[in-house]
């Protein structure tokens, strides 16, 4: 079992959905994001996703795209993402890695699996891959141990639905609608239907569903927890340290952030 199966199952013993945390590494430098990452573990995040910055981040919307390119501004590599995901295996929480398909492939993808592997990585979400194009990640993930997580959406068919999560390993991610990252001042009815859907494909491998893009607050994240196995919050962490006039009161404010995101999710059940 991975660290992130562990925490999913932790969770789902306690009665409540994991909470997972997303930032890109480097954000707003290395050593800062890796205090961040901290501050999110402390608040109650269960599961870090560190970003892997990229110059062409087609499903980011404006503030993951500006914490990304902060990111690489500082001159974030992949070997810096690595770096924080070992700091961030050291919280104690389970560490993925989400990233788009071309800088995995650049880096080479088997050296890429077991790198994260040996770095303490979980897992890596892999959002713009899909499984019909995905045997070499397939087979270096199998290799390294690592958990594969693939993404589905309300347009997924049932049939998109059963290959996906065939596909995945550690849980399957469940995009809440047809756009963009960023928080929302609502969650997108979608989201439940689709899960719905997810868990008949799901019913005998117990694959987790878990839920991101465009939660933005402890009420929206109890609403989700309520029927998903995790909830995910990215770029509502980026905000608080763009808003914030140094990385201190940024840190305060990520680690308020992370507890009234933890308090949803174990209010919900």
């Amino acid at each position: 079992m991975t660290t992130l199966q562990s925490k999913l199952a932790q969770a789902k013993e306690q009665g409540r959905a994991a909470l997972i945390g997303y930032l890109p590494a480097g954000f707003p430098d290395v050593e800062s994001s890796i205090r961040v990452v901290q501050a999110m573990v402390e608040g109650g995040c269960d599961v870090i996703e560190v970003g892997l910055p990229y110059s062409d981040p087609t499903m980011d919307g404006p503030t993951i795209q500006k914490a990304a390119d902060m990111a690489l501004v500082a001159g974030t590599t992949p070997k810096d993402v690595l770096a924080v995901v070992r700091a961030t295996a050291e919280t104690g929480a389970a560490a993925l890695v989400m990233s788009y398909w071309n800088p995995i492939e650049r880096y080479g993808v088997d050296a890429f699996a077991a790198d994260m592997a040996a770095a303490g990585g979980a897992g890596v979400i892999t959002p713009d891959l899909i499984p019909e194009e995905a045997e070499p990640w397939i087979a270096a993930s199998d290799a390294a141990g690592l958990d594969r997580v693939f993404l589905v959406a309300p347009s997924s068919t049932d049939a998109r639905l059963a290959l996906t999560c065939q596909a995945s390993r550690g849980f399957v991610y469940a995009a809440s609608l047809m756009g963009v990252t960023g928080t929302r001042a609502e969650v997108s009815g979608m989201a439940e239907r689709l899960v719905e859907r997810t868990r008949v494909v799901t019913a005998d491998s117990g694959l987790p569903v878990c839920v991101g893009l465009g939660i933005s607050n402890g009420a929206q994240a109890a609403q989700v927890a309520a029927y998903a196995d995790g909830v995910i919050v990215g770029a509502g962490f980026c905000q608080r340290i763009l808003d914030a006039p140094d990385l201190e009161t940024g840190l305060v404010a990520v680690r308020s952030f992370a507890t009234e995101l933890a308090e949803g999710v174990r209010s919900a059940r």
